[in-house]
């Protein structure tokens, strides 16, 4: 195959919608005989993924290597920032966590040469052993006040000798003045870069914006390489947690409705995309006392500062709806923090997650949990309960469960010991992340609250591939795929 040259998606702004391209070219690319990898220098999320060998990256780019074909591995985000407070993120470098920051240390020019070799590195790395490699921006690139300190969108470029494609969102209104701005803004070297915008997120006819994308190249200078819509029947595993909160909360009457409890720092949603496309099932993200109280199933899920979390569940009233849900029969289950919350009591001695150094649990489940400052990223493959079916899924958390002599382990892992604690049918939590798409958790799960079991095992494994083959058909559709591909080419 041609050698391509590198390509960034860069962004007009954030949730312009970069990844989901990135993940999508990584599918094309694929699809036309290359071997794409995805790369992102610095990555800010929640929503993490443990790579093969048992490191942490964001899981964007767990996604777009599944779109490309290949195993995640460290090199494809070499730092990772994970939110724990307003001013404050976990750095994670090359998998392993490193410390909390706060903004102003962590963007200051000091030290930030050492980062700077760390991610090129980590692209020299992928770029010996993949071509092309897809690049992605973080945020704006034209936030000129962190240019100097800037890691990840054009200085990353320069280093890559990458070709820029613009990603600007339309839906969000003045998508002329934020292209031309975002390329106006740049020294003339990183503007000469910048080789093709794409216009993201359209509504409506798109021949209405046929004399708009005229219009945007004379201005800009820059070819209009295509124009996105919305493509609402494609669902590709989303990064950040934004539109949890607009997923409906309405009650269906024929289906099993489940709230997955809105924490404040809810990690690792993408637990629960298996049951979200469920024919069965009603699933919604709510932090409302009403909605919890309807559910027929409650799922406490992950978080990234569990005692903050527990806290607020106290102060809100939503523990004690919990708590009553579970004595009227209803179904009450945690992954990772949630399980931790879902104990006896949690005890931070090292001050990990702040000031609190322990606080009693929800008393679901007859567990204890000591956080501590290793943390546990690994892929594990388990048997669930008594079924011989075999189950995959992964851990990321900081902190040891330990259960009482006479409770039951949820889970045997391979190899290495049990997960999880088992109370009753409708009573359990794991640290598996992943859990839930395995088809006989779900069977299980759903079992008391469907009359008969309907249709078969949803195969998510197939179900992904399957979406990310129609990504890759909608933007081959709106695209100039043959042009992108002679910027890469150099011709």
């Amino acid at each position: 195959m041609k050698h391509l040259s590198p390509i960034m998606l860069a962004g007009t702004g954030s949730d312009v919608g970069k990844s989901l391209i990135a993940t999508g070219l990584c599918r094309i690319f694929r699809q036309d005989g290359y071997s794409p990898a995805p790369f992102k220098a610095q990555n800010m999320a929640l929503n993490s993924y443990a790579t093969p060998d048992g490191f942490e990256i964001g899981r964007a780019q767990a996604v777009q290597a599944e779109a490309a074909g290949i195993p995640c591995s460290t090199d494809m985000n070499p730092i990772l920032l994970k939110p724990s407070g307003e001013h404050t993120s976990q750095v994670v470098l090359n998998g392993k966590p490193v410390g909390n920051r706060n903004a102003y240390e962590y963007f200051r020019k000091e030290g930030r040469e050492e980062l700077r070799t760390l991610v090129h590195e980590a692209f020299d790395r992928l770029a010996s052993r993949f071509n092309p490699i897809v690049m992605e921006g973080a945020g704006s690139i034209s936030e000129i006040n962190l240019k100097d300190s800037d890691l990840v969108n054009m200085p990353m470029a320069r280093y890559a000798d990458a070709d820029v494609i613009l990603v600007a969102d339309i839906d969000r209104g003045g998508v002329f003045a934020s292209a031309y701005g975002s390329i106006m803004l740049q020294d003339e070297e990183d503007r000469q870069r910048i080789k093709g915008i794409i216009v993201n997120k359209f509504r409506g006819d798109m021949r209405l914006f046929e004399s708009g994308r005229r219009l945007m190249e004379e201005v800009c200078g820059v070819p209009v390489l295509g124009v996105v819509p919305y493509a609402h029947d494609i669902h590709i595993e989303e990064e950040d947690s934004v539109a949890l909160g607009l997923k409906a909360t309405s009650m269906a009457r024929d289906k099993v409705n489940i709230a997955v409890v809105l924490l404040r720092h809810i990690s690792n949603f993408t637990d629960f995309n298996v049951l979200e496309r469920n024919p069965d099932v009603n699933l919604f993200y709510t932090n409302n006392i009403d909605d919890i109280q309807e559910a027929d199933i409650i799922i406490i899920p992950g978080s990234k500062s569990t005692l903050s979390d527990l806290c607020e569940l106290r102060r809100n009233g939503l523990a004690q709806t919990i708590l009553r849900a579970r004595r009227e029969g209803k179904t009450v289950i945690g992954i990772c923090g949630g399980y931790q919350i879902m104990g006896m009591e949690i005890c931070d001695p090292e001050r990990i997650e702040g000031n609190i150094e322990r606080l009693p649990g929800l008393g679901l489940l007859p567990t204890r949990t000591i956080l501590e400052s290793d943390k546990v990223t690994r892929q594990v493959q388990f048997r669930f309960l008594d079924s011989e079916a075999p189950c995959k899924g992964y851990e990321i958390h900081n902190g040891q469960t330990v259960r009482e002599a006479d409770s039951r382990p949820l889970n045997s892992i391979e190899d290495d010991g049990t997960d999880g604690c088992f109370a009753d049918d409708r009573c359990f939590g794991s640290y598996i992340h992943g859990l839930l798409d395995n088809p006989t958790v779900i069977d299980f799960l759903l079992r008391p609250y469907l009359k008969e079991k309907s249709g078969k095992n949803f195969d998510y494994t197939a179900y992904k591939e399957e979406q990310y083959d129609l990504l890759a058909a909608h933007l081959r559709k709106h695209i100039d795929i043959d042009r992108l591909y002679s910027i890469m080419e150099r011709k």
